[in-house]
């Protein structure tokens, strides 16, 4: 494992720091004082810190090494787990490793963090898989979980054990069912995170392919939106330890399409292919109890989150 240099206080871990949620996150600690040690994978591309790669310590390692990962938390207070191997379109191919490489290997770190007296672990759910179909819409925490793939049936997983360990053990935590995430440092070449991904295309002036008739409708939140709640959290004792977090509206991908069209003021072609049953119809999050709990405000409008996206895509060329 490789190891870099470390400055700051009151210290946390964020696991997956160099990705695109975990960069974010990283940021806001240090903007507020915090100490940073990042854990994620081998060779991985320190892109996304390299402004902050002096303010940080990085650990490079394997999330299924235990040894790794016990090298990662030792000496930390708080854990931001924003680690995963898996996507949700494909996690269905191979549940087992799913399974093995995200569940049990953070059961492995809930061990070690009793070990470590870790005062808090909060970790990113998923707002987008967890439900499953909806009953309701905007759909609250205490709607029905019926995940629709592998991946969301982890994430859930993943909640219960968190549960479990604090009822039986007294390790705090928190959870974030975050819905759709975007913006600068989002992977435009994945094959997850629609807004990103058309953006990318459009720049690029290639078509956008679009699975069903273009109403599927999602929940999406401007990213640096979300780093502070998450922060808020660190120190703040909370009555619920499960919260959404999203803008609380929804846009289907035609409506999204044509705001990338009125931002870029770009061609943009789309090709209509045939539906996708992992694909929910609609996901809007109620996103009430972290307003009233945490002050959640989403503050930057979809229109205006594209347009820094755009911007900031354009200045990587």
């Amino acid at each position: 494992m490789k190891r870099y240099s470390l400055k700051k206080q009151k210290r946390c871990l964020v696991l997956g720091g160099c990705g695109f949620i975990g960069s974010h996150i990283v940021d806001g600690l240090l903007e507020s004082g915090y100490r940073v040690r990042i854990f994620d994978k081998a060779n991985i591309d320190t892109q996304n810190i390299n402004h902050v790669i002096n303010d940080v310590e990085l650990i490079e390692g394997d999330f299924t090494n235990e040894t790794d990962v016990a090298s990662a938390v030792k000496g930390m207070e708080y854990i931001f787990h924003f680690i995963g191997t898996t996507l949700p379109k494909t996690s269905t191919d191979n549940p087992v490793y799913d399974v093995e490489s995200n569940v049990v290997s953070t059961l492995k770190l809930l061990d070690i963090s009793l070990k470590e007296k870790i005062k808090k672990i909060l970790f990113a759910s998923s707002g987008g898989t967890i439900y499953g179909i909806p009953q309701s819409i905007p759909i609250p925490e205490d709607h029905p979980t019926n995940p629709t793939c592998s991946y969301g049936i982890s994430k859930l997983m993943i909640e219960k054990y968190l549960e479990l360990y604090h009822t039986t053990r007294g390790l705090d935590y928190v959870c974030f069912r975050i819905s759709n995430p975007y913006g600068e440092r989002q992977n435009s070449q994945s094959i997850q995170g629609a807004l990103a991904v058309f953006l990318g295309l459009v720049k690029e002036a290639k078509p956008v392919t679009v699975w069903g008739t273009g109403n599927i409708t999602r929940d999406y939140i401007y990213i640096k939106d979300i780093v502070f709640v998450l922060i808020k959290a660190l120190q703040t004792k909370t009555r619920w330890k499960v919260f959404n977090l999203g803008s609380g509206a929804g846009t289907t991908l035609n409506e999204l399409i044509e705001l990338i069209r009125e931002v870029t003021r770009q061609k943009v072609k789309v090709l209509y292919s045939e539906g996708r049953a992992i694909d929910v119809g609609v996901n809007v999050l109620d996103v009430s109890r972290v307003e009233e709990e945490l002050g959640f405000i989403p503050k930057t409008s979809l229109r205006e989150g594209v347009k820094k996206t755009w911007e900031w895509l354009n200045r990587l060329s």
